[in-house]
């Protein structure tokens, strides 16, 4: 392990990958996606700054929680850049996520609950499917599969539609 100084103004890529617990080829893909950013040298490395550290744990975290990188690199540009991330920044942007982590927590609970009917075989038109195909309404078209629901629980009252409509 390589220690690094505590005052260190700039990480190399190697450095920030040690810190962070990330693989290099993550930091180049963080930075390819414009999550991180990082400074070439006269011999063409890259430099990152201390503040990276910080921004790559809340990556790591907010994807952890299931946070798309679309929406972290939206939360990461609101704040000012080679500025670390504060409590009260952290405070703020997942505040803006809660109500779609609370949805995901109750459609995970609702599979979970469900599953204890569900033999897994795939059949669609099992009468007792409240996952893929709640009330056997695809049974109604004839037997074997009709289409697969990828949503996780389909919302209360929603129509079965058959593939292709």
């Amino acid at each position: 392990m390589t220690k690094v100084a505590w005052n260190t103004k700039e990480l190399t890529v190697g450095q920030l990958a040690e810190r962070s617990g990330v693989a290099v080829s993550a930091l180049h893909f963080y930075e390819a996606k414009g999550l991180i950013r990082s400074r070439r040298t006269a011999g063409n490395q890259r430099r990152y700054s201390r503040d990276s550290l910080r921004r790559v744990a809340f990556i790591r975290l907010a994807q952890r929680i299931g946070i798309p990188l679309k929406t972290i690199k939206d939360a990461l540009d609101e704040l000012p850049d080679e500025r670390t991330p504060t409590r009260a920044d952290w405070a703020r942007l997942s505040a803006a996520w809660r109500g779609e982590l609370d949805d995901r927590i109750l459609q995970l609970q609702r599979l979970r609950d469900d599953l204890t009917d569900c033999i897994g075989c795939g059949c669609l038109s099992l009468d007792l499917c409240p996952v893929a195909n709640p009330y056997d309404r695809l049974g109604e078209e004839g037997p074997g599969a009709r289409r697969i629901d990828t949503r996780l629980s389909p919302p209360p009252g929603a129509c079965c539609v058959p593939a292709g409509d």
